[in-house]
C-alpha cells in the first residue's frame, strides 16, 4: 500500500445520501420521523463505503453518555462505562443530540452538574471525537476505551525505562504517567488496533497513558477540550498512512549511505565512565584488527571535564587532537557524547545562569529549574532562547574545530516538565526547537530522540537503554518496532549486547544481538566481541576466539543489505513507508502474527527470523507466497510454520519473498 494524504473533510449527506441519524430526542422515545432512526437509548448513524474508506456505524449510548463504532455489527471501538472524565466529575445522562453542519452534538449532564458537550464529525476514514465541560478550568480531561471491542492494541512508542514493553500493549499492563512530549523515551499520542482503528490524541502538553484492566485511560493536562482522531480503515497499515498524513512523514533521511552500511561503535557499555585515551584508542585498535570496524568511533560519556563544561578532561584525555587523528587514520570518523544539561559544579553552570541561558522554574521564574539526572544535579539549556542555543552551538563547533570532532551523539531531553517554558511555548515546541538545532550536525547514525509529530526530519532513532540480557534483547526489538510503526523509520536498538551497567552479554547473547540488528536499518554497537570490562567488578571479560568472528558475520550480512536499505530509504522519503515493519502491514489479514514479536519484515521483501532466546533452533512463520531461504538456498511455500528450524550460532534465519520489489537484487546480494 501506498502512502495516501489524509482526504478532505467530507459534508455529511441526508438519509438519501447514505447516513442514519437521531433528531433531538427525550425520553421516552418519541416515534421515528421517516429516514431517521432514534430510540430512547441512543443515537446512531452510518457512513457509507466510499472508495477506498470501508464504511462504519456510530453509535451515541444515551442513558450514559457513551460512544461506540461498529462495521456490520461487529464492534470496532467502544467507550467504557466511565466514558468521559474530568476533574473528579463524570459525564452522565445525555439531554439531546442533534446534527450541526456535519457535526453530531450530544448534550450531557454529569456528576458535577457541568454540562458536556461531545462532539462527533464522521468523514469517510475517520470521526473527530472531542468534548468539553463548561466552567471548568483547564485541566485533566481523560477518555476511557474498552480494549477488548477493538482487539489487540498497539502504538504509543517506548514504556519507560525499568517497565516491561508489552507486545501487543494490550497484552500486558501499560502505566506511564509521564507521557509526554519532554519525555525521553520515544512516544506519540496515537494508538492502532488489530480492528485496523487508529485513536489520535491532539496535545501538545503531558499525557496520562494506561492500559490494564480491560481498559484503556487516555488523559490529557492542561486542557479544556479533549481532541482527537479516530481513524477506521480496513488495515493496520491503512491507519499508519492516516496518521502520517495529520502529522506528516520524514522529508529526508539524516544518516549517510556508509552509516547504513556498517555499524557505529560507541563507548559506552563497553567502558561505562571508567574512560581514558588509552582505552579508547585500545578498543578501536582491536575492532579493527578483528574485522568489525565500522564508520565511526563515539566516544561517550565522561569525557567532560564536568557536565556541561564541553572540555575535555586534561586527566584522562591528555592529548585529544592525537586521539581523533588516530581515529581518522583508522580510516573511521569520530563522534563526542553531548548533553543539554550543565551541572551545578561546571564552570558553565555560573555563566549560563548569570546569562539567562537556563529554563526557569516553575512557580518561580526568577530562580533556574534544577533537575536531578543520571549524572548529578544540572540546570538545562533554554532552547527557547536564541541566544542560549547559539552559545551552545558555539562551543560545538568549536571542539570540531580545535580537534576534528565529526559529529555529536546528542542525549538527554530537550525540556523537562518540572520547569516553566518560555516565550509561551509549549513542551512539544521544545522538541522541534531541539530538533532544528541538532539537524544541522552529524549524528552519525545514532541519532536523536525527537518524538511527538518530528517525523519529518528523518533522524536515527535508537531504542533506549536495554538490560544486557535476552529479555533485554526482546523488549529493545519490541520498542524497535514500535517506534518504527509511529513513522519512524530509521530505526535500530539500543547498542548490541545492551548497555544498562549490569554484567556484559554473554558470548551467545552479544552475537545473537548483532544478527537481529543486522537485519535491521541501522546497527548501533559498543561492547567489543574480543574483550570488554565488567563495570560491576572491574573485571576484564575475554570472549572466545571465533566471537568476533561470529559478529563479523552478522556485520558482513548486514553491509550486503546496504543497496537494498539504500532503495527502502528512498521510499520511506517518498511515501513514509516504515522499513523495520510488523509482518501484518503487509499481510493484514494474517492474524498469527498479531503476537508475533520475533519476526518482522525489512522492507517488503525480506522476512527476519533471528534467534533471540537461547538454543538453537526457531520456529518460523512463514506468510502466504514463495520464499528464499537465504541460509539453505531453497523456495519454500509460505502459508505455514517451520518448526524447529536449525539455527547454529552462526545463522541468521532471513526469507526473501518472490515477486516482492527488490527480492531479485536481494537473493543476488545475499548469495555472493
Amino acid at each position: 500500500m501506498h502512502f495516501r494524504p489524509a482526504r478532505l473533510p467530507r459534508p455529511l449527506l441526508c438519509a438519501a445520501a447514505g447516513l442514519m441519524l437521531t433528531g433531538t430526542f427525550a425520553a421516552p422515545a418519541s416515534a421515528t420521523p421517516s429516514g431517521l432512526i432514534q430510540t430512547s437509548t441512543a443515537a446512531s448513524l452510518s457512513v457509507p463505503r466510499s472508495g477506498d474508506a470501508p464504511g462504519y456505524q456510530l453509535r451515541i449510548d444515551t442513558t450514559k453518555l457513551g460512544v461506540s463504532a461498529s462495521r456490520g455489527g461487529e464492534p470496532l471501538l467502544r467507550t467504557a462505562p466511565d466514558a468521559f472524565t474530568f476533574g473528579g466529575g463524570v459525564a452522565t445522562r445525555v439531554r439531546s443530540v442533534s446534527l450541526r453542519n456535519g457535526t453530531l452534538v450530544a448534550e450531557a449532564d454529569s456528576t458535577t452538574g457541568k454540562p458536556v458537550t461531545l462532539r462527533l464529525t464522521p468523514r469517510a476514514d475517520r470521526f473527530e471525537l472531542n468534548w468539553s465541560v463548561a466552567g471548568e478550568p483547564a485541566g485533566e480531561r481523560a477518555t476511557h476505551f474498552e480494549l477488548a471491542a477493538s482487539g489487540h492494541w498497539y502504538g504509543g512508542g517506548e514504556t519507560s525505562e525499568g517497565k516491561a514493553q508489552p507486545y501487543p500493549l494490550s497484552a500486558g499492563a501499560v502505566d506511564e504517567p509521564g507521557f509526554s512530549p519532554a519525555s525521553y523515551m520515544m512516544q506519540e499520542p496515537y494508538f492502532y488496533t488489530s480492528k485496523s482503528i487508529g485513536v489520535y490524541v491532539r496535545t501538545a502538553q503531558p499525557m496520562k497513558v494506561a492500559l490494564a484492566n480491560g481498559r484503556a485511560d487516555l488523559t490529557v493536562t492542561g486542557a479544556t477540550e479533549y481532541a482527537s482522531t479516530v481513524f477506521v480503515e480496513s488495515s493496520r497499515r491503512g491507519v499508519y498512512d492516516d496518521y502520517l498524513g495529520e502529522v506528516g512523514k520524514v522529508e529526508k533521511s539524516d544518516a549517510t549511505d556508509a552509516e547504513y552500511a556498517s555499524p557505529l561503535w560507541n563507548s559506552w557499555a563497553q567502558y561505562y565512565r571508567n574512560i581514558d585515551q588509552d582505552k579508547v584508542l585500545q578498543w578501536a585498535r582491536e575492532l579493527k584488527t578483528a574485522n568489525v570496524a565500522g564508520h565511526t568511533v563515539q566516544l561517550d560519556d565522561k569525557w567532560e571535564s564536568n557536565y556541561g563544561n564541553m572540555t575535555f578532561d586534561a586527566k584522562t584525555f591528555p592529548d585529544p587532537k592525537k586521539m581523533v587523528d588516530t581515529i581518522h587514520g583508522m580510516g573511521q570518523r569520530f563522534g563526542l557524547w553531548t548533553t543539554f544539561w550543565v551541572n551545578l559544579d561546571s564552570a558553565n553552570y555560573a555563566y549560563a545562569r548569570d546569562q539567562g541561558y537556563l529554563l526557569r522554574a516553575k512557580g518561580n521564574t526568577a530562580q533556574p529549574c534544577t533537575v536531578k539526572w543520571w549524572n548529578g544535579t544540572a540546570g538545562i539549556i533554554d532552547l527557547g532562547n536564541a541566544k542560549a542555543r547559539d552559545w551552545y552551538t558555539a562551543n560545538l563547533r568549536a571542539l570540531m574545530a580545535k580537534y576534528g570532532v565529526d559529529g555529536f551523539k546528542f542525549d538527554t531531553r530537550f525540556f523537562d516538565d518540572s520547569c516553566a517554558t518560555s516565550n509561551g511555548l509549549t513542551p512539544r515546541d521544545y522538541q522541534k526547537l531541539g530538533a532544528d538545532m541538532v539537524d544541522a550536525f552529524d549524528q552519525q547514525g545514532v541519532g536523536i530522540r525527537t518524538h511527538w509529530g518530528n517525523q519529518r526530519y528523518g533522524f536515527v532513532t535508537r531504542a533506549v537503554d536495554a538490560d544486557t540480557s535476552w529479555d533485554g534483547l526482546r523488549t529493545s526489538l519490541r520498542r524497535s518496532t514500535a517506534i518504527s510503526a509511529n513513522g519512524y523509520p530509521f530505526v535500530e536498538t539500543d547498542m548490541i549486547g545492551g548497555s544498562n551497567s549490569e554484567p556484559p552479554p554473554s558470548r551467545e547473547l552479544l552475537v545473537r544481538w548483532a544478527q537481529a540488528a543486522s537485519l535491521m536499518p541501522l546497527m548501533y554497537s559498543s561492547t567489543s566481541p574480543v574483550r570488554t570490562i565488567d563495570t560491576t567488578s572491574g573485571k576484564t571479560v575475554t570472549y572466545p576466539a571465533d566471537t568476533a568472528k561470529l559478529y563479523s558475520g552478522a556485520v558482513a550480512t548486514h553491509a550486503k543489505l546496504a543497496g537494498y536499505l539504500k532503495t527502502q530509504v528512498r521510499q520511506a522519503v517518498a511515501d513514509g513507508s516504515p522499513i523495520m515493519r510488523p509482518v501484518f502491514f503487509d499481510f493484514p489479514r494474517d492474524h498469527r502474527f498479531d503476537t508475533i514479536d520475533d519476526e518482522w519484515l525489512l522492507g517488503p521483501a525480506l522476512l527476519a527470523a533471528p534467534v533471540i532466546t537461547e538454543g538453537t533452533a526457531r520456529d518460523v512463520v512463514l506468510p502466504e507466497g514463495l520464499w528464499f531461504d537465504a541460509h539453505t538456498k531453497r523456495v519454500l511455500p509460505g502459508g505455514r510454520t517451520l518448526h524447529d528450524y536449525p539455527a547454529p550460532l552462526d545463522t541468521t534465519p532471513m526469507f526473501v519473498r518472490l515477486g516482492a520489489p527488490g527480492s531479485a537484487g536481494l537473493i543476488a546480494d545475499l548469495t555472493r
